[in-house]
C-alpha cells in the first residue's frame, strides 16, 4: 500500500500541474518560507512573479504585496491563501484621504511607500521602499513640497537623511513600533559585543540605537557580509529563520521575541494547498487603477532607485 503524501509533497505535485510559482515574504512562518521557490520584500517578490513563466502565483504574504504582484502581471492568476491577510499600516490610509491632503498641499509631489493600498498608489507620483525611500525623496527638486504616506517613522527617517521637510501622514506599523528602547537595551546587555541592525519602521528612538538601519533585504546582506558573530535584530521576527538558515555560523537575536506580525502568520502549508487545489482566492486590481498605480512604480524605477 502507498504511503500518503505529504502536505510539501503534494504542494510540490500541484505546483508543477499549475505551473504556479510560491512567492514567501520574510515575515512569514519558518515552514511557509521553506515550501517557497524564493523569499524576500515585496516589490522584489512581485518582479519575481512579472519575470517568471509561470501562470500562476501564489503569494505568501499581505493583501497589498499580492495586489502589488497583480499590478506588475496582470495577465497571472495571483493567489492569496488567506484572504484576511491584510496590513493594519496600509489600512491607516484611503486614496479619498491622500486626495484630501493632496489638496491641501497642491504643489506637492507624493511619495508612497509600497507598503500600501492599489488605490493609494494609484493617486501619488512615485512609490518607494524601505530601502531607497532616501533616494526617491532627493529624486524631487529641491523646494518642492513632498507628501510621505502612508508611515510616519519610515518618513521621519527619510526626512533625517535627506534634510528635507516631508508632510507626514499618522500611519505606522504596530509590530515594529512594539519594539521599544528598552528592548534593545535589554538585549545589548545580554549581548554586549553583538551590533544592532534596525528596520526603519522602528520608532526613530530605537532606529537611532542602530548600528545600521536596513530594509529586510539589505538585513539579509549585512548578515552575510558582517565579521559580527553575533546579531541583535530589530524588526519581524520572522526574518530570523531566513538569516539563521543562510548564516548558520552567525547567532541572530530579536531585540524583542515578541515582535511577530499576525497577519503574517495567517498562512500556512494546508492554506498554500487549498490555493492550489482549487486556484482560489484570486487578487485583482481593477484595469484604471492598476494603469495608475503602476504609473507611481515606473515612476521610482525611472528615478533609478534601488527596489529591496
Amino acid at each position: 500500500m502507498r504511503e500518503a503524501k505529504t502536505i510539501r509533497e503534494r504542494i510540490e505535485e500541484l505546483k508543477g500541474q499549475r505551473n504556479a510559482l510560491i512567492l514567501a515574504h520574510n515575515y512569514q512562518l519558518p515552514e511557509v518560507q521553506d515550501a517557497a521557490d524564493f523569499c524576500g520584500d515585496s516589490l522584489d517578490l512581485s518582479r519575481k512573479a512579472a519575470s517568471a513563466r509561470a501562470e500562476v502565483i501564489v503569494f505568501c504574504g499581505v493583501h497589498f504585496m499580492a495586489e502589488t504582484a497583480s499590478i506588475l502581471c496582470p495577465d497571472k492568476l495571483v493567489l492569496m491563501p488567506d484572504p484576511n491577510s491584510g496590513c493594519p499600516m496600509a489600512d491607516m490610509i484611503t486614496a479619498q484621504q491622500l486626495a484630501r491632503l493632496k489638496g491641501e498641499h497642491p504643489d506637492a509631489a507624493v511619495v508612497c511607500y509600497v507598503n500600501s493600498p492599489a488605490e493609494v498608489k494609484a493617486e501619488s507620483d512615485l512609490c518607494c521602499t524601505s530601502a531607497n525611500s532616501c533616494e526617491i525623496v532627493e529624486s524631487i527638486e529641491p523646494g518642492r513640497p513632498v507628501i510621505f504616506v502612508p508611515d510616519k517613522y519610515l518618513g521621519d527617517y527619510t526626512a533625517r537623511r535627506t534634510g528635507r521637510e516631508l508632510i507626514l501622514w499618522e500611519g505606522y506599523c504596530p509590530t515594529h513600533v512594539a519594539i521599544t528602547p528598552e528592548h534593545v537595551e535589554a538585549a545589548r546587555a545580554k549581548h554586549p559585543e553583538a551590533v544592532l541592525i534596525a528596520h526603519p519602521e522602528c520608532l526613530p528612538e530605537v532606529a537611532g540605537m542602530a548600528d545600521a538601519v536596513l530594509s529586510t533585504s539589505g538585513m539579509v546582506r549585512f548578515a552575510r557580509e558582517t565579521g559580527a558573530r553575533e546579531v541583535i535584530v530589530a524588526t519581524e521576527i520572522g526574518l530570523l529563520h531566513r538569516l539563521r538558515k543562510e548564516n548558520p555560523d552567525k547567532e541572530f537575536i530579536p531585540a524583542y521575541a515578541g515582535a511577530s506580525c499576525p497577519n503574517m502568520k495567517l498562512t500556512t502549508l494546508e492554506k498554500i494547498l487549498w490555493s492550489l487545489e482549487e486556484l482560489r482566492h484570486e487578487v485583482q486590481v481593477a484595469p484604471e487603477v492598476r494603469e495608475r498605480a503602476r504609473g507611481a512604480i515606473d515612476a521610482m524605477v525611472a528615478a533609478g532607485a534601488r527596489s529591496d
